[in-house]
């Protein structure tokens, strides 16, 4: 049998809501969120219709099947044929205070991210951190960057992206990180003519790399880039090389006009 409660439960702690920030959301007590969860009280249905608009579920869905055991595709509600793709209950983890975590995709883990992406044991075991810094009540995670299409930042640079859960909020000219099951995982510069051709144009900073487009149906996550952590300092490799040279020959000019000074 459903337990609606377990599905209450699961789906909060997907979507990275504290049961106060939840209670909020909805218009309702923390405690009385509390009861729900515990099973101690069932919440009514127009209560159950503001939980399921939230989440992003049918109300179906969510007194009929358990949640927790279903394809994160088909947890997400069913589109209209042209809508921009909304996408599926992020799976997350939080830390003992019920904070959300920032887990980190390796380099070498962005293969295996594109099959466990919605398995929340898989994102349970990545690499996860906190930055203080970052505005709350959004969800976040990195992404180590490989290849040199949007120098400046180079290979090794993390990403630091927060989740969109409808491709329309993507801005023109903007950075992302897209999840694409064909592409998989990539930090480009976008463009949005969903609505126009449903699809997406793909520009990299570094201009040696052509543009290309991708149709909306691709993409199965989309991170908006909000910051980076670089182990490469501005004065550190061939830039500063390239500096030091130029201020040489500069210093190496001026020598010579003293020079010419002194014979005159």
């Amino acid at each position: 049998m459903v337990k609606i409660n377990e599905n209450i439960r699961f789906l909060r702690k997907q979507k990275g809501l504290t049961q106060e920030q939840f209670a909020e959301k909805i218009g309702i007590k923390r405690s009385v969120v509390g009861a729900y969860e515990e099973g101690r009280a069932s919440p009514p249905l127009e209560t159950l219709l503001k939980m399921a608009e939230l989440f992003q579920v049918t109300a179906d869905d969510f007194i009929s099947k358990d949640l927790s055991n279903l394809p994160a595709g088909q947890i997400a509600m069913n589109k209209q044929t042209g809508a921009a793709p909304q996408f599926k209950v992020l799976s997350i983890t939080v830390d003992r205070d019920d904070n959300e975590n920032i887990e980190l995709v390796p380099q070498k883990a962005s293969a295996g991210y594109l099959n466990g992406y919605a398995d929340p044991e898989y994102i349970g075991e990545l690499p996860r951190f906190q930055l203080p810094v970052l505005p709350k009540n959004a969800t976040y995670r990195a992404f180590e960057i490989s290849g040199d299409s949007m120098l400046p930042l180079e290979s090794g640079t993390i990403i630091i992206g927060q989740y969109l859960e409808n491709a329309d909020d993507i801005k023109n000219g903007k950075t992302y990180v897209l999840v694409t099951n064909k592409e998989g995982v990539v930090y480009k510069r976008v463009f949005n003519y969903l609505k126009d051709n449903s699809k997406l144009y793909l520009v990299s900073d570094n201009p040696a790399y052509s543009p290309y487009e991708i149709h909306g149906s691709e993409v199965l996550e989309i991170w908006e880039a909000k910051a980076f952590i670089s182990f490469k300092f501005p004065d550190d490799g061939k830039s500063s090389e390239l500096s030091l040279e130029k201020l040489t020959q500069i210093v190496l000019e001026l020598q010579q006009e003293v020079v010419k000074l002194k014979d005159r």
